[in-house]
């Protein structure tokens, strides 16, 4: 799908979609723009982070950047998905076990049994709640849902 040796911004027609979160730590330039903004330990931080994200993905879609702000859309649904896992999972570790050798890199169980659940932590809980506005809210953006559309419809 998406490598890390193209530059996305240079060469939009080389992007693809895809679905959930992937690219989200390989393509650039975007991923250096938006990683560093990417937190959500506490409320503060999901607050501010999630607020800075959104302001990207505005300013993306000014710039005529669909790319940006698919990119800045998939770290807002990351930092939900991130938070609720913390949220569910004490410690974030949502299987027992390494991931087996050759699937590193990979997502899923790959096998492995998941790990109960733990007490709900609120604090991950509300940051996630607070991600997942701010990821609707951009997913929902009519200009987005139509740039998305064209890409997809052009280049997939």
């Amino acid at each position: 799908m998406n490598g890390s040796s193209a530059d996305y911004r240079a060469h939009p027609e080389r992007y693809r979609v895809g679905r959930g979160e992937q690219g989200v730590l390989t393509v650039e330039p975007y991923k250096s723009e938006l990683l560093p903004l990417w937190q959500f330990a506490t409320v503060e931080k999901a607050r501010t982070s999630s607020d800075a994200l959104y302001a990207r993905f505005e300013q993306y879609l000014a710039d005529g950047d669909f790319v940006g702000a698919d990119m800045a859309r998939k770290y807002l649904q990351m930092g939900y998905t991130r938070a609720r896992r913390y949220a569910r999972h004490p410690g974030g570790r949502k299987y027992d076990g390494p991931v087996p050798p050759d699937k590193k890199g990979h997502s899923g169980a790959h096998g492995r049994a998941e790990l109960p659940l733990g007490p709900e932590d609120e604090v991950k809980a509300e940051s996630a709640r607070i991600f997942e506005r701010r990821w609707k809210q951009a997913e929902a953006n009519p200009t987005y849902t139509r740039w998305k559309a064209e890409h997809r419809s052009r280049w997939g």
